[in-house]
């Protein structure tokens, strides 16, 4: 098989009281490994086995619906789980490349979390809100419906993706059901800015 389940960087109760053990366990196990399957079986066979599964989404239109959503729905949970830590929240070290290049890019970032937290709750049915860097190693914040991302050549804003989350109710609605703001909120409880600091100088480099 060409791509595998990652195992979770962290027990199913770690995130707690933020994302539930019961939510996180379906998730992972079930969403995620179906995810990981589908996008195994459409593409045995034929030479995107030996892709990379970015090479894969940066052509994602001449592959067809099943490796866009599949491959799509890998890619996007596999940054989410280690993009989110139990130590994590507050904010990026302003030291840091990532911190200056959020200054830059949002100013305070207070501005930088309402402006992701509305790509997030504004995002109509399923998808993502995205925070990427552009060709220019420039942040920006946007959103993608269903399982695309920006990394997909189908993608209205593209870029690279470094911090990701999830806005499908099967990511929240056991412990909040409608009340996707309040998951929204949530989630910057979690944020591993350690780890999207490493995605962002791999961006930029």
């Amino acid at each position: 098989m060409a791509f595998k389940l990652p195992d979770l960087p962290y027990d199913y109760d770690a995130l707690q009281p933020h994302i539930d053990k019961r939510t996180m366990k379906i998730h992972h196990g079930k969403h995620h490994a179906g995810y990981t399957n589908k996008l195994n079986a459409a593409i045995a066979g034929t030479d995107l086995e030996k892709k990379s599964i970015e090479d894969i989404l940066k052509k994602v239109s001449n592959h067809g619906n099943a490796v866009r959503n599949n491959g799509g729905g890998f890619y996007n949970h596999s940054l989410f789980w280690k993009v989110m830590s139990p130590d994590g929240g507050g904010e990026p070290n302003p030291r840091t490349k990532l911190g200056k290049a959020m200054k830059d890019a949002f100013g305070e970032f207070e501005k930088f979390k309402a402006e992701f937290a509305k790509a997030a709750g504004t995002r109509f049915g399923s998808g993502w809100a995205w925070l990427c860097v552009n060709r220019r190693g420039k942040l920006f914040v946007t959103s993608t419906p269903n399982q695309d991302n920006p990394l997909m050549d189908v993608a209205d804003k593209k870029g690279t993706p470094i911090l990701g989350l999830d806005v499908w109710e099967h990511a929240y609605y056991l412990k909040y059901q409608n009340k996707r703001p309040d998951y929204v909120e949530a989630f910057f409880n979690v944020i591993n800015w350690d780890e999207v600091g490493k995605r962002y100088n791999a961006a930029t480099k």
